[in-house]
């Protein structure tokens, strides 16, 4: 099946393994020259891939070839280049069940949320063709007689996409979409992890191209490799801008790399998620967001739910009817449809949880429910868990730091401010949420002394995010922001201009000179 899939994606093969995309564009494939790396995948352990990384005159080429692309790209009208988008975003309409299940055999994400993720890319695809006639920028009143200032949003260069594995497809297209529109080509290196997924998408980049030969064919390139490769194409002074996401550890080198050369970082990173639960919450409509925030893609989402902050006169209610639905959930093989958990991404990701709980422990929680290996006839290579509950202290160190797993932590509150307080004392910033009917409390988490973070939600969990919405957060999840609203101002230069259309040169601030 695992072939069958690859062939019908039309991502490059040699002798049914796959090799790495084409980082010349789409008249040069080749394989890589760098290291091996063997892909497997998670629902099984069993290897789906082998590819050769890049090397670094390979990715050396990208970068020269993505230079050359974005000075004719530039010039191209961003309308016309809606309209290659508009096309691309058609491509991946035919192709969102095939996409779905690659990302479900590569990420081991239900097949459910694969087509959500597809959803993702074909959605920022619509938004980036409406934005490609509204690249406006401002008429701004001059103090000087007979002048005009405006600002202009210029294309900005190549720009390069750093993805993580959790959302192999979506993370990329909410970058390259509005880099291409606003004029700028791409270099994405995706986690090794989930190399094929880019593959996948650059084909179809690839077959779109050949529809519109005035596109510079190396608008858009794959380079598959590590950490080494990432380092160089932070440290890259053609490159003005890299998109960044993964953990704080990764971010904070990736933003020194950039910063020494005075380059744009766009840092997407740490979640560490909190949800606060009040008296006048609609308990059935909380413990839904609760479920899918806290175990949707096993926990290995950024906006995952980690910390459930609950008044103290309703959480062992709560916690019983979590620990009912926990002890139901199926887990399993994500490409069956009647899972809705299936496994974690590999081996160092179950033992890093397991690390989390025996600290937890050690700082007084105390395990609920979950958190063992579950064994899955025929999927023995994978790593299933039974989702953790665990009922700790506010204060735990534990608690301060993301784990990228299944494990929601239950902190208690006894008033409000205490709950805001308990809520805002972690390092990250990414996503919050707040369940109650009380208008007072609701408008105080989304104000000023409320939520810190770049998404607050009200009755609604802290995953799932909209594409029309800018996304991002702050303090160490990095401060940049993605996907929709203004955020297409990442990727382009602005420039303020004065235009005098008089017969004088009148100084600004009343200056006389000579």
């Amino acid at each position: 099946m695992n072939n069958q899939l690859i062939d019908q994606l039309d991502i490059y093969t040699d002798k049914n393994a796959i090799t790495m995309a084409a980082v010349m564009g789409s008249n040069n494939r080749h394989e890589g020259d760098g290291d091996p790396l063997t892909v497997r995948s998670p629902i099984d352990g069993s290897v789906i891939g082998q590819l050769k990384m890049a090397s670094e005159v390979q990715v050396e080429q990208a970068i020269a070839h993505a230079r050359e692309a974005f000075l004719v790209l530039r010039t191209i009208p961003a309308p016309k280049r809606g309209e290659f988008i508009r096309e691309l975003g058609n491509r991946f309409r035919k192709q969102k069940q095939l996409l779905a299940e690659l990302i479900t055999l590569e990420c081991g994400k239900i097949l459910q949320e694969s087509l959500g993720e597809v959803q993702e890319v074909i959605d920022i695809c619509d938004f980036a063709v409406g934005l490609s006639r509204q690249l406006h920028g401002l008429t701004i009143v001059s103090e000087r007689p007979d002048h005009r200032m405006m600002e202009q949003w210029l294309p900005l260069g190549p720009v390069a996409v750093i993805s993580a594995f959790n959302f192999p497809m979506a993370v990329w297209a909410w970058n390259a979409m509005l880099a291409i529109v606003c004029g700028d080509s791409v270099i994405w290196k995706p986690s090794e992890k989930t190399p094929l997924c880019a593959l996948a998408c650059q084909s179809i980049i690839d077959q779109t191209l050949k529809e519109f030969p005035e596109m510079p064919q190396a608008l858009s390139q794959v380079v598959v490799g590590d950490h080494v490769v990432g380092a160089q194409l932070t440290h890259d002074t053609r490159i003005p801008l890299v998109s960044a996401t993964g953990s704080v550890v990764m971010g904070k080198k990736v933003a020194q790399a950039v910063g020494s050369r005075l380059g744009r970082s766009l840092l997407e990173l740490g979640g560490n998620n909190g949800m606060i639960v009040t008296p006048s919450a609609d308990k059935e409509l909380a413990l839904r967001a609760i479920v899918f925030s806290a175990v949707g893609t096993c926990g290995q989402r950024c906006t995952s739910l980690r910390r459930l902050i609950v008044h103290d006169t309703i959480t062992d209610d709560l916690l019983g009817r979590l620990v009912t639905t926990y002890s139901h959930l199926p887990i399993g093989d994500p490409m069956d449809a009647t899972k809705l958990v299936g496994p974690l991404i590999d081996e160092q990701a179950f033992e890093l949880m397991q690390i989390a709980m025996q600290q937890a422990k050690q700082a007084g929680g105390k395990l609920i429910c979950g958190g063992e290996q579950v064994t899955i006839e025929g999927k023995e290579g994978g790593f299933y868990v039974a989702p953790a509950i665990i009922e700790i202290n506010a204060e735990a160190a534990v608690i301060k730091r993301e784990t990228f797993a299944p494990i929601l932590y239950v902190i208690r509150y006894q008033d409000f401010s205490q709950a805001i307080s308990i809520h805002n004392g972690v390092p990250q910033g990414l996503s919050s949420a707040i369940f109650t009917t009380d208008l007072q409390e609701a408008e105080l988490f989304l104000s000023v002394v409320g939520s810190d973070c770049g998404l607050a939600n009200v009755n609604i969990g802290t995953s799932g995010a909209e594409i029309g919405g800018a996304f991002g957060g702050e303090k160490e999840t990095g401060g940049g922001r993605e996907s929709g609203s203004d955020a297409w101002k990442n990727y382009m230069r602005r420039t303020t201009n004065t235009i005098n259309y008089g017969n004088d040169i009148p100084l600004a601030q009343g200056i006389t000179f000579g």
